[in-house]
């Protein structure tokens, strides 16, 4: 968590999908105070006429869907969406008129990740955000703590 899904009507390079991807986690870690490790993204590429924007008359569109962490002010959900709106103007050349961004926020408990700790697998639900995380990265806290309940 956070999973950025990106909904649109072409295919890309998978360079050009990468490089967004990377772009994506940075800008997401630095305006949400976390960091990009936790970031997943989804390009899913559609293909022609199974996207629209409805109005007068419907035009492809492109969607991105942000599953994250509740916590975060509205005014830092608008900043992540503006710069995340421009990086996939930029890398993807789309109209960013046709680009629609919607959060979907999530307690920490509604997410479960694996990660490593000490070589060993171990799966748990996450934390809810605090902004410590720009201090201390997520990951490293549950390795703590899972070191610490041993």
């Amino acid at each position: 968590m956070p999973n950025l899904q990106l909904d649109m009507t072409r295919k890309y390079p998978l360079d050009v999908k990468r490089k967004l991807a990377k772009r994506f986690g940075d800008t997401y870690a630095e305006v949400m105070q976390t960091s990009p490790d936790l970031v997943d993204v989804t390009f899913r590429e559609l293909g022609e006429g199974n996207l629209w924007r409805c109005g007068s008359e419907p035009v492809p569109a492109v969607t991105l869907i942000c599953d994250i962490r509740r916590g975060r002010p509205a005014e830092q959900r608008e900043r992540l969406a503006r710069a995340l709106v421009d990086a996939s103007v930029d890398a993807l050349g789309l109209d960013p008129l046709l680009v629609s961004v919607e959060f979907t926020q999530h307690t920490g408990d509604e997410i479960f990740r694996t990660i490593l700790i000490d070589g060993v697998a171990r799966g748990g639900l996450s934390k809810d955000w605090s902004p410590n995380e720009t201090e201390t990265p997520l990951v490293e806290t549950i390795k703590a703590e899972q070191r610490a309940n041993r």
